[in-house]
């Protein structure tokens, strides 16, 4: 493992650092749905493409079954669950069909959840989250101040070496120090500015999965 004298470095200073500057060049609105009714479950589970679903469809098909339904919002960071009834099998396969970017799990309580990707951070990870450099180098994103070592997701593998070379002393405390990540364009820009010292550079650099 890469000895990361940097982080050793600079956590000593922190202590006594000033607030960092730094400077970085679908909240969803009502739901509004329509379910559709199918002559046969079996004619949407048909429809329904995406793999993640199938056990769900076949859980569900020729089901007669209420079930409790939610939808789960899955942020860059953050999650937000919320409740969207009782719905009997033909509906929660309609809904399916109406709305194919979600897929949909059961939950231990039996209950359906749709999960929907969200190219945002949650209102939560906007009011407390940090970018920095976890101890073994990587950038990474925090649940508040880097020092509590909170980390939400890892990105990337930095080179430290070639940052320590490259960016000004102000910008490497800064990072140590955490820069404030408010919404997705300071998300996206700073995932794009530290990918050019990433130690592996490939496409999922500037795409981490969820």
């Amino acid at each position: 493992m890469m000895e990361f004298s940097l982080w050793k470095q600079l956590k000593k200073r922190l202590r006594r650092s000033k607030k960092p500057m730094w400077a970085l060049g679908c909240l969803m609105g009502p739901l509004l749905m329509s379910w559709w009714c199918y002559s046969s479950p079996a004619d949407a589970a048909e429809a329904l493409g995406r793999p993640e679903s199938q056990s769900v469809i076949r859980a569900l098909t020729d089901s007669n079954r209420q079930l409790t339904v939610k939808l789960r919002l899955v942020y860059l960071c953050g999650e937000e669950t919320s409740p969207l009834g009782r719905m009997n099998a033909k509906e929660v396969l309609g809904l399916l069909r109406s709305r194919p970017e979600w897929t949909a799990v059961m939950d231990k309580d039996g209950a359906v959840v749709m999960e929907q990707r969200v190219d945002d951070l949650s209102e939560a990870c906007k009011k407390n989250a940090y970018m920095s450099i976890d101890k073994e180098g990587s950038l990474s994103l925090f649940e508040g101040p880097p020092k509590k070592e909170k980390v939400l997701r890892t990105f990337f593998q930095l080179d430290v070496q070639f940052m320590e070379s490259s960016l000004p002393k102000e910008q490497i405390d800064q990072l140590i120090a955490g820069i404030r990540v408010t919404d997705v364009d300071d998300y996206n820009s700073i995932l794009s500015t530290f990918s050019d010292y990433a130690r592996v550079k490939s496409e999922k650099v500037m795409k981490p999965t969820y």
